[in-house]
């Protein structure tokens, strides 16, 4: 019997060491490390005649000069999806590997699916190792009436109940797809690692063997991972190192809104994002995503900014609340929903010592509406705005939108693409934007049908907003 080899890997960045550690080293979690046990002859299996009957290449591979590498101009894949295509940045790349992840019925499937069926003239290999044939087809026919079989696509999509990856990559050898989805990389096994579906040893080897399938015969392959909220399913992590693109999607189970973002992507930026609502039929992409996310009515509410944000080089107008009240206990609470602590922290202090507002023994909430969550430091000035707005109980005009970042000594800094951001606000209505000032000076002398308010300081901005 072989001698087995025991090793620790972390289930969060897949760091391995020979002992258990309490706080990984790479990551800095705690209580990450998770035993595994490897069979000393599992690098013995890997045969060339394993290899082969698998219909992957067993020769070994050569070194060859850099001058000498053709590169053939392969277009990319468009799946149909306006939303998909930007974050991919601009389609599939013909043999890469791409990770989709997300926790459990957050809609992974769902978006590949109707993805698939969308793909014109290509042969889909669709393997699922959680869902029959039967229920695969009943969620096709409850998302449209496409993913039905009117789409002309629908014949060409061949759907794969297995787990073994063995029998995958028979089926690959007889069909030859023009691409590969995997649905979920967590239930595949393959006999070349000595453990059950699901732990690192077999999500690594199985994904291993697929990104060398991908890289021999040019054939995207799609990955879905599961991640539960508790991170007990290290599959995803461990997988970011070998994967081509990560995919994260993401969304709140009590908002319609869903997000894909775009964690590593070697053939594109990630800095973009794709915005979906979720319907009874399926997914819809929003190619128009500041119109829902901004509130309805004509109503103004204290306590409400507008602030112009941008996720990669897109624009987006999205609503910040918040709410000022009297702490009712000896310590003031601060709580932000979508937004950085520590920056609300900083922001609070800057409004203490700047501008002379107390705000040390009041509670202090703050929210993002719609569930999105936002980084760019842009919303700092609508962050102050609804603030001051909720603790003087004064609403703020709904014309109004602003951008801007505030400095630790009150200034308003300049921030990046700046255009894209007003001309987003004078599409959707808006008449009077706040900007730096630095940003104003900056800015061709175009016309874009709003009237621009250039401030330099937290006090400038609140008498433009307050008088």
């Amino acid at each position: 019997m072989a001698k087995q080899k025991t090793v620790y890997v972390c289930s969060e960045c897949g760091q391995e060491s020979v002992k258990w550690l309490g706080r990984c080293p790479s990551c800095g979690q705690w209580n990450t490390m998770k035993r595994l046990s490897v069979g000393a002859d599992a690098d013995d299996k890997k045969t060339p005649a394993a290899l082969s009957a698998l219909g992957l290449a067993s020769e070994p591979s050569q070194a060859v000069a850099l001058s000498q590498v053709t590169t053939d101009a392969l277009p990319r894949i468009e799946t149909g999806d306006v939303e998909l295509d930007r974050v991919l940045g601009g389609g599939l790349v013909r043999g890469s590997l791409v990770l989709l992840g997300g926790e459990p019925g957050i809609g992974k499937s769902t978006l590949l699916l109707q993805t698939v069926v969308r793909v014109r003239g290509l042969r889909v290999l669709y393997v699922s190792g959680e869902e029959s044939r039967r229920q695969i087809k009943l969620r096709a026919d409850r998302l449209s009436e496409e993913a039905a079989g009117g789409d002309a696509n629908a014949d060409n999509v061949l759907l794969l109940c297995e787990t073994r990856l063995e029998r995958v990559f028979e089926v690959i050898k007889e069909v030859e797809p023009d691409l590969l989805v995997v649905d979920s990389i967590q239930t595949l096994s393959c006999e070349m690692a000595e453990s059950s579906a699901g732990s690192i040893s077999q999500i690594r080897e199985c994904a291993a063997l697929l990104l060398k399938y991908a890289k021999e015969s040019n054939v995207p392959v799609v990955l879905v991972g599961h991640i539960t909220k508790e991170g007990s399913i290290a599959g995803p992590k461990v997988l970011e190192h070998i994967v081509d693109t990560v995919l994260q999607f993401e969304g709140d189970r009590h908002h319609i809104y869903r997000l894909l973002r775009s964690l590593k992507n070697r053939f594109g930026s990630t800095d973009e994002i794709g915005v979906y609502e979720m319907r009874s039929t399926g997914l819809r992409a929003v190619e128009n995503a500041s119109e829902l996310l901004l509130p309805e009515g004509n109503e103004e509410l204290s306590g409400v900014a507008i602030a112009a944000a941008t996720e990669g080089v897109r624009p987006l107008l999205i609503e910040v609340q918040a709410l000022v009240s009297t702490a009712a206990y000896g310590t003031p609470q601060r709580s932000a929903t979508g937004f950085d602590l520590r920056r609300l922290n900083m922001l609070l202090a800057v409004l203490e010592k700047r501008v002379g507002f107390k705000l040390a023994a009041k509670d202090v909430f703050l929210n993002i509406a719609g569930g999105l969550r936002v980084s760019d430091p842009a919303i700092d000035m609508s962050v102050i705005a609804a603030v001051l707005s909720s603790n003087v109980d004064t609403a703020i005009e709904r014309s109004v939108a602003m951008a801007g970042e505030v400095g630790l000594s009150g200034e308003i800094r300049p921030v990046t693409r700046i255009a894209a951001r007003i001309s987003e606000a004078a599409k959707l209505g808006f008449k009077r934007f706040l900007l730096p000032e630095a940003s104003h000076k900056s800015l061709d002398r175009r016309d874009f049908g709003l009237e621009l308010v250039p401030v330099s300081t937290v006090a400038d901005a609140l008498r433009a907003l307050f008088g």
